[in-house]
C-alpha cells in the first residue's frame, strides 16, 4: 500500500485542500498520515478541527511514497522552512511524489524542486513560481514528472486523484 504524509499549518490549513485531498487519496487505496508542528487540534480556515499524526520535524521520507503541503493562510509558514526544504529535495531526488496546493506550491518553488517544471499556484501567488524557475501554467492542476501542483481549494478533489494516479505508477 502507498503512504502518502499532508502537511499542514496547525492553524488556518485550507480545509477542502485537506479533507478532500485525503479523500480522494483514501478512496483510491493510499494511506495518509496528517503533519503538523504540534499534535494537538489543528483548525482549519473554515472550522475543520484535525488531529494530526506525527510532527512535521518526525516525517521521515523513507517511510511515504508522497508528501503533501496543504495551502490556506496558515501554510506560508513552511515557503521557508529549511526542514520542508531539505524534504522536498530527498522525495523529489528519490523519485517520489512531491506535492503542492494553492499557496502552499510556493514551498516547493521556494525549495528549488520546481525549477524548469510545469507548476501551477494560487493566482496570487504566481509571482513566487515564475521568480524561482518554474514553468507557471495557470492550469488547476498541473503535474510534470513527479511534482503536482494545483491553485486551490476548488482543485482539491481533482489534485488528489492526480496524486493517486502518480502514485500508482
Amino acid at each position: 500500500m502507498k503512504k502518502a504524509v499532508l502537511v499542514i499549518a496547525h492553524e488556518g490549513f485550507r480545509d477542502e485542500e485537506l479533507l478532500e485531498t485525503k479523500e480522494a487519496l483514501e478512496k483510491n487505496g493510499v494511506e495518509v498520515k496528517i503533519a503538523s508542528t504540534e499534535l494537538g487540534e489543528a483548525k482549519g480556515k473554515l472550522g475543520a478541527r484535525v488531529i494530526p499524526d506525527i510532527l512535521f520535524q518526525d516525517i521521515k521520507m523513507k517511510d511515504f511514497d508522497a508528501l503533501i503541503f496543504v495551502g490556506g493562510p496558515g501554510g506560508v509558514q513552511y515557503w521557508d522552512d529549511p526542514l520542508a526544504h531539505k524534504l522536498l529535495k530527498e522525495a523529489a531526488l528519490a523519485g517520489k511524489v512531491s506535492a503542492g496546493i494553492c499557496s502552499a506550491a510556493a514551498t516547493l518553488a521556494r525549495a528549488g524542486i520546481l525549477k524548469g517544471k510545469r507548476a501551477t499556484v494560487f493566482p496570487g501567488d504566481s509571482q513566487e513560481l515564475i521568480a524561482n524557475g518554474a514553468n507557471y501554467t495557470a492550469n488547476h492542476v498541473e503535474r510534470d514528472g513527479e511534482i503536482i501542483t494545483a491553485d486551490g481549494p476548488s482543485s482539491a478533489r481533482d489534485f488528489g486523484e492526480e496524486i493517486a494516479r502518480a502514485l500508482k505508477g
